[in-house]
């Protein structure tokens, strides 16, 4: 057969590596049964008066063996007591806009013409959208229906109280949470930052108690959903037995763009309205029915860099029109951000096998041949699932690319772009909810969340499936789920 030997070849090398992996990641076990099995059979062929005059012979008395125990029971309550506390997700809700507040391909441009006089920018529009990877289902709040938009602080509170309001409800429903139960609640949102603040709302909203540790989060971009996790884990560590509510969002109501630059023209076809809420907890009794347990969170941020701190960037144009200024050189950027985050978390959750790999390919490069290309881990020997920002349809092509990822594992964040839109932070949690909702998620799996934000930054947050997980009824999913995955064609035609 044609091609015979390639494929045979192809085999024996995955099996080789195959091998290899098993070898590597379970060299202790392999190492430590035999000698484990050697002792055994050793000790199984003394009889009782040698193994009684082997006992004498070690020479132990009384002290030494309470000083002993004394010394072992020590040394496991101070490993006990300085292990950082468990945080569990119990449960998380998302944000479904009603069907009023849909906004297809032909509306959107409709009321892009009515509303710009240029037709270049009309055009561009048109050409972002069509490449976009977005579909007819996503939803601007009421606001931006009006011809022209009212981005007035009246619509934004509106929407802010819409998106938060509903997700929190959905989520005191699904676990039975009563104000007097949450002890911390964080908040983000990167644009709109009214005064009393968000996480206020919500307090008046819910009458929450009067210490509650409340904190709101703004102008920390599309990554911020994964920094509210990494303060509510942090302040989780210092109070035990609390529950911490996590409110990620981004209000699209006063951020609509009404000037003619193109690099900040790309908002408006990409951000659509969403909001998630998160119940955390370090209380015991909460492992019993959360769905995942937080096993890292790291964090890195690039703002120390010109172009990284600009790449994202909120100002006036020549007109005097407000908005997000997206560079050419954010994909670069992201890259860049995504390498250094990849670098530290790749020790804490690859196997060893991928971790020598990198170190040999690292070595030689310094010491053989500066030409071999840089050996990239597989991912996806440390991870089941993949939670990509769905930032836009370039944005999830760079990952799917630079961690070698198949179809199958950007399924959710591509389907959650096509359904949701943009959602900016709270994008992580839809596309969460749709892998569960596809009835995916087993108990044991690794799940990998990758948020990026203005700044520049680059947020991981990994989590641990703690039991298989039905397919919800009630999720943002529940009506459409049977249709997707969507083929999404490169270009739509308009």
């Amino acid at each position: 057969m044609p091609g015979g030997g390639v494929f045979s070849g192809t085999v024996n090398l995955k099996y080789v590596k195959l091998g290899y992996q098993y070898l590597v990641n379970h060299f202790l076990t392999l190492l430590l049964v035999p000698v484990m099995a050697a002792t055994a059979l050793e000790l199984a062929r003394l009889g009782p008066g040698e193994l009684l005059a082997l006992w004498r012979s070690l020479d132990l008395d009384l002290v030494h063996i309470l000083c002993s125990a004394f010394l072992v029971v020590f040394i496991g309550t101070v490993y006990v007591m300085s292990r950082p506390r468990p945080v569990y997700l119990v449960d998380y809700a998302c944000y479904k806009p009603p069907a009023s507040c849909r906004v297809p391909f032909a509306t959107f441009m409709e009321h892009t013409r009515l509303i710009s006089d240029d037709d270049k920018s009309v055009r561009f529009q048109t050409r972002i959208l069509e490449r976009s990877g977005l579909g007819e289902d996503t939803c601007l709040p009421p606001a931006n229906h009006y011809i022209p938009p009212n981005p007035s602080m009246e619509a934004s509170r509106a929407e802010a109280q819409l998106v938060i309001f509903s997700a929190i409800d959905d989520l005191v429903r699904r676990t039975g949470l009563k104000p007097k139960d949450i002890d911390i609640l964080v908040v983000n949102c990167s644009l709109f930052s009214p005064t009393p603040s968000l996480s206020a709302m919500i307090i008046n909203k819910y009458k929450l108690r009067s210490n509650i540790r409340s904190f709101n989060l703004s102008g920390m971009g599309c990554s911020a959903g994964l920094i509210s996790i990494d303060l509510a884990r942090d302040m989780l560590q210092v109070h035990p037995n609390s529950n911490a509510l996590v409110v990620s969002t981004e209000i699209i109501t006063p951020n609509f763009y009404q000037g003619t630059r193109r690099d900040m023209l790309l908002p408006n076809c990409l951000f659509r309205m969403g909001a998630a809420a998160i119940l955390l907890s370090n209380r015991r009794r909460e492992a019993r029915r959360a769905k995942y347990r937080l096993v890292h969170v790291v964090r890195t941020h690039k703002g120390a860099d010109d172009r990284a701190y600009r790449c994202v960037y909120q100002e006036e144009d020549e007109q005097g029109f407000s908005g997000i200024s997206l560079s050419k050189e954010l994909m670069a950027i992201a890259g860049d951000a995504l390498k250094s985050n990849i670098t530290t978390i790749g020790p804490l959750v690859l196997p060893m096998s991928e971790q020598l790999l990198f170190f040999f390919r690292l070595v030689g490069r310094k010491l053989v041949n500066k030409k071999w290309k840089p050996y990239i881990p597989d991912f996806k020997l440390a991870f089941e699932h993949f939670c990509i920002h769905a930032g836009g349809r370039a944005v999830i092509d760079e990952l799917q690319k630079n961690l070698q990822l198949s179809a199958r594992h950007v399924e959710a964040s591509r389907m959650t772009l096509h359904r949701f839109g943009n959602t900016s932070s709270s994008s992580l949690w839809y596309e969460l909810a749709y892998i569960e909702a596809k009835g995916r998620m087993r108990r044991g799996d690794r799940v990998w969340q990758i948020g990026f934000g203005s700044g520049f930054k680059c947020n991981s947050a990994v989590w641990k499936c703690l039991r298989s997980i039905k397919t919800p009824t009630n999720g943002p999913w529940d009506d459409c789920i049977d249709r997707y995955p969507v083929e999404i064609p490169e270009i739509v035609k308009l």
